[in-house]
């Protein structure tokens, strides 16, 4: 095993250099993870943009790769040996508070690097912070004691297991937060990575109507989307939205709408808010909108909206993706679209936010 990791740092605005990090030292219960695939998402291309700390950061928090080194403790508890393939969920719970023993580590105060800036989170943690190894573009990353990991199903290859993070969004969001089932008629806006696992998500639990919209930008994806389990499309730029819903809803409305659009502005949450039905549907809000002063609230009320932010994933949601990935019931590698190196990293965050061709984008360290 080489003595030196070669990482993709982010160290500043839309700008990556390759260092060498030491091979760190695996402690009794801890892990070393040899990275196979990093998925790539929306999330990266912003905070590639705009990143949200200074310094240098090791950016990938969709990790698929195989156990390298482990302690016996590490193995024992876990009930992982050398070689196995797994899935590294971003989150590094405390396991200690209410959300950890629920599963629920996305709302553990540890993982909330916004508020807490000792906590521990792959793909956002400063690189400077020992031993260093906290985020996929790497070819190596460091697993302490409390990373939470998901053994990959026999039979499920690397690179489609990389789109276990936005299918495990798709089923917390759709069926988990906004309470999708049968019969459900949906909405999807955006069909990206998100918003297509949203749509399969919604099929597989017997959804009656799935619509999702797109751009000018987006036509293959919305194809993909029909091939995918949705009902009908929309190109929001050729025709008015809202008038297509209500035709294709015979004028009811849908049950649950949906936001995957990465911040496209107010738009979809006023579309989504006029798409529900008359009385009672739900809002799923992805989007970060710093401002909205003009948010009709008293619509909101008057018909009786519960609305919903997203908020990653819990284990339960993750388990499911992997079973669903590991199916064959939808043909998903027409989601896994571009494969980059490490040394294009930029060019694979760049393509993530560029063409409409491309969906989900997997970085393979040893390529």
């Amino acid at each position: 095993m080489t003595q030196a990791v070669l990482a993709a740092v982010r160290t500043g605005p839309e700008k990556t250099e390759f260092r060498e990090y030491p091979m760190p030292d695996i402690p009794d219960e801890g892990a070393l993870l040899k990275v196979e695939v990093a998925g790539i998402c929306g999330t990266d291309v912003k905070f590639y943009s705009k990143p949200p700390i200074s310094g240098p950061v090791i950016m990938g928090h969709e990790n698929i790769g195989y156990i390298a080194k482990a302690g016996e403790t590490f193995k024992k508890r876990r009930g992982l040996k050398e070689g196995d393939l797994v899935f590294v969920e971003h989150y590094v719970g405390c396991m200690n508070c209410e959300y950890c023993h629920k599963g629920d580590y996305r709302l553990c105060m540890a993982t909330d690097w916004r508020k807490n800036p000792e906590g521990i989170r792959f793909g956002y943690t400063s690189a400077e912070k020992a031993p260093h190894l906290w985020g996929g573009f790497a070819q190596y990353m460091y697993l302490p004691w409390n990373a939470i990991i998901h053994k990959v199903p026999d039979g499920l290859s690397p690179e489609l297991a990389g789109v276990v993070t936005p299918m495990a969004n798709g089923i917390q969001w759709a069926l988990f937060d906004c309470g999708v089932g049968y019969d459900s008629r949906v909405l999807v806006q955006g069909p990206g990575q998100q918003g297509l696992s949203q749509v399969i998500s919604a099929r597989q639990a017997g959804a009656a109507l799935i619509i999702v919209t797109g751009t000018n930008k987006d036509k293959k994806r919305l194809d993909v989307a029909l091939k995918l389990g949705a009902d009908a499309v929309i190109n929001v730029e050729e025709e008015d939205p809202v008038e297509r819903i209500r035709e294709i809803t015979c004028g009811e409305g849908v049950d649950v709408a949906l936001d995957c659009t990465a911040g496209a502005g107010t738009a979809p949450l006023l579309l989504g808010l006029e798409a529900l039905k008359r009385k009672g549907g739900t809002l799923l809000v992805q989007q970060e909108t710093a401002e909205f002063p003009n948010f009709p609230l008293a619509k909101l009320c008057n018909k009786y909206v519960t609305v919903k932010c997203a908020r990653g994933h819990n284990y339960q949601s993750c388990e499911l993706a992997l079973k669903q990935l590991n199916s064959d019931r939808f043909p998903l590698d027409l989601i896994t679209t571009h494969r980059f190196g490490l040394d294009k990293t930029h060019d694979a965050i760049k393509a993530v936010g560029g063409s409409g061709d491309v969906i989900h984008v997997s970085l393979m360290p040893w390529e």
